[in-house]
């Protein structure tokens, strides 16, 4: 069990997909997400979702992801942010918001 004051330590934010490339020479299949959460600014990120999403379906989807991780090393890019998403046997569900919402709002 985690505390309230633990789980409002992280940031969960929503945010645009606005590029979404092929990551090269990666381990596993996954892009180069760059994502725009408004005030916040544009984050990248690495996402294994290549099995269920083309990059052209994934351009305009918003998403929700964790903004206050420091930035880790994957492969060749410096993630900046951890994009949400439910594991299934088909591949990675992206967690989306049902509704349009303003880039940079925080999960409450």
């Amino acid at each position: 069990m985690i505390s309230w004051e633990d789980f409002e330590k992280v940031d969960i934010r929503v945010g645009t997909i606005i590029s979404a490339v092929p990551l090269e020479n990666a381990r596993n299949p996954a892009y180069v997400l760059h994502i725009d959460f408004g005030d916040i600014g544009i984050l990248k990120s690495s996402a294994q979702i290549t099995k269920l999403y083309s990059s052209d379906e994934l351009i305009g989807k918003q998403i929700l992801a964790v903004t206050n991780f420091p930035p880790k090393q994957i492969g060749v890019i410096q993630s900046q942010c951890l994009v949400l998403g439910f594991k299934t046997d088909d591949g990675v569900v992206l967690a989306i918001p049902e509704k349009h919402i303003h880039n940079g709002s925080k999960l409450c």
